[in-house]
């Protein structure tokens, strides 16, 4: 990148944890005001190549990254298995770096294929047929997966919580937790942008090899369908959310039969899916 010097990473250090937040000056908008500090998350922007082919660029946290690629690449159907990914170089920069990831032949043509299959001859390049089968592509539909028990939830925020580490001394940050089958977090990833929080979770729990099935994933932001999306993809069998999911999302986890959970901030946690009848 023009202007920046790049160094290296050193190997190991691709998934270094984000570093700590950067004391910001500030002054209140009182008169005589005093100089104050605040403790701000980092951003940095990060383009991804697979096999030296651009594919995208985005504002993330800076922590975590290899955890990200290999999430963001599951997620978004670029690969199958994070067995795909042969290598992951990053350079980094001031204030951005370059991630140029090695996939296997198989999963770099699918991924020229439906580049070419994007290519349309509206201005924007896309086509409205195309870009709609974008946002609601055809996915596999999960087997079902118990639900966790209830006393999991209890006291679930105050937990996550104390998971953020870089939420409690920057804010303006998600985060997506992974809960064991015993309800004890063994995962937290967290992210400025909602979806690399998740991304990040699901390379980590790649890595870990984590069995998706058991236990539950908690995201703290909106759960949109594009979470519905990862998470499926992921194989996960219970999303949790903080805040409400919307009709259609609450319809395409129940049509992959995805568990999805609701934990408002002052009631019990709501089930939308599976729709279970009550017993008398």
């Amino acid at each position: 990148m023009q202007g920046q010097v790049a160094t290296t990473a050193e190997p190991g250090d691709g998934n270094a944890p984000a570093p700590q937040p950067s004391q910001v000056a500030f002054r209140e908008y009182l008169q005589d005001a005093p100089l104050s500090h605040a403790a701000l998350a980092a951003e940095i922007a990060l383009a991804i190549t697979f096999n030296g082919l651009s594919q995208a660029v985005m504002m993330v946290s800076p922590g975590n990254l290899e955890d990200f690629i290999r999430g963001f690449s599951l997620s978004n159907a670029i690969i199958d298995s994070v067995d795909e990914i042969y290598d992951i170089h990053l350079t980094h920069f001031d204030q951005a770096c370059q991630a140029d990831v090695q996939i296997s032949s198989r999963a770099f043509w699918a991924l020229k294929d439906h580049r070419r299959q994007m290519t349309g001859t509206s201005g924007c390049g896309i086509c409205g047929v195309e870009a709609l089968e974008q946002a609601l592509p055809q996915l596999q539909i999960l087997q079902p997966c118990a639900l966790p028990p209830a006393a999991h939830f209890d006291g679930i925020r105050q937990r996550i919580e104390q998971a953020q580490q870089l939420a409690r001394s920057s804010g303006a940050l998600h985060a997506a937790l992974y809960f064991d089958a015993r309800g004890e977090a063994l995962l937290c990833r967290e992210d400025i942008g909602r979806h690399n929080a998740l991304d990040k979770l699901i390379g980590a729990m790649q890595i870990a090899d984590v069995d998706a099935r058991q236990g539950f994933v908690v995201v703290t932001s909106r759960c949109s369908l594009e979470l519905i999306h990862k998470a499926v993809r992921a194989r996960l069998g219970t999303l949790v959310s903080l805040s409400a999911p919307t009709a259609l999302t609450v319809r395409w986890a129940l049509k992959h039969q995805l568990n999805l959970i609701h934990v408002p901030h002052r009631n019990a946690p709501r089930i939308y899916s599976p729709i279970q009848e009550l017993s008398p």
